[in-house]
């Protein structure tokens, strides 16, 4: 499938489309320092064999879209202290509408997993008349209180650095998404390691991955604004989480009027393969059941 890219306001996004134009859009957000592949075509194409237009793409900072060069970033230890950043998560919500309004879309189906879920409880903050339904993956509401990563895990995150070569790159986000993985199925290293190398291959900006941290260590906490959400809400999280615990998908649930949580056991930060038939019914059966 050939990448295009759309003005998106203050940035260019790269992204793909599959399936029917005239059926409703379900738009896929992903995660920090996580290319459009992170949603594979395979599981696209079951979203698309149960009606749907998917669209995933790269947030800006990431694989093909705007890379924010000119951007001064502050140092970590800055941003965890006073929550400053070269650019902020209300920021990439704002792309993510602008990518809307570059596709022609009035309403969409949004499923936002990991930052892509702080994205997406931005845009439904920012602009709920364009959402039909919200899924939120793995994800928390900002609040240091809940969704904390285990501490090894933080611990790894922030003492990655640059390495030299392609393979070296390679085989460090592998051990990164296997320390992340889900415990309670086998870790696909030989599927990991392909959309890892077609990932580099596309596009490899580890300052942009840094940008993102920063931006999500500075977050708000969302808590008191998401009771004010009314769009129909699925809340979906891996009971083993490592990276973002459990605990913050359990209180964006508590905090949306009437959303429903799905628990998975044995998933970590990751959609194994094997669970991929259980989430893609609950998301399509929940954007089906959202008022037209």
């Amino acid at each position: 499938m050939d990448v295009t890219r759309v003005d998106a306001g203050a940035v260019q996004l790269a992204y793909e489309t599959f399936g029917d134009p005239a059926h409703p859009p379900l738009v896929l957000v992903m995660g920090l320092g996580t290319q459009m592949l992170g949603w594979p075509e395979p599981l696209c194409q079951e979203f698309v064999a149960a009606g749907f237009y998917v669209v995933r793409f790269d947030n800006r900072d990431i694989g093909r879209s705007t890379y924010m060069d000119g951007v001064q970033t502050p140092g970590l230890a800055t941003v965890a202290l006073r929550r400053r950043a070269a650019y902020t998560v209300d920021d990439m919500a704002a792309d993510t509408i602008g990518l809307f309004d570059g596709l022609g879309f009035e309403r969409v189906h949004l499923v936002g997993a990991s930052m892509g879920g702080f994205i997406a409880q931005t845009v439904a903050l920012r602009a709920p008349e364009r959402l039909a339904s919200l899924t939120l993956m793995m994800t928390s509401t900002g609040s240091r209180r809940v969704g904390q990563p285990r501490p090894r895990v933080m611990n790894a995150i922030l003492r990655a650095r640059p390495v030299p070569t392609r393979e070296a790159a390679i085989d460090a986000t592998v051990e990164m998404l296997r320390l992340i993985a889900s415990g309670g199925y086998p870790f696909d290293e030989p599927a990991v390691r392909a959309v890892v190398s077609e990932s580099f291959d596309r596009g490899t900006n580890p300052a942009g991955t840094r940008r993102q941290l920063a931006a999500v260590l500075a977050q708000p906490d969302r808590t008191r604004a998401l009771r004010t959400l009314r769009m129909p809400t699925l809340v979906l999280h891996g009971l083993d989480d490592p990276l973002v615990a459990v605990s913050g998908g359990l209180a964006i649930a508590r905090a949306i009027p009437h959303a429903r949580f799905v628990g998975f056991w044995g998933m970590g930060h990751h959609a194994p393969r094997e669970l991929w038939p259980q989430l893609v019914t609950e998301i399509t059966t929940h954007a089906r059941s959202a008022p037209s």
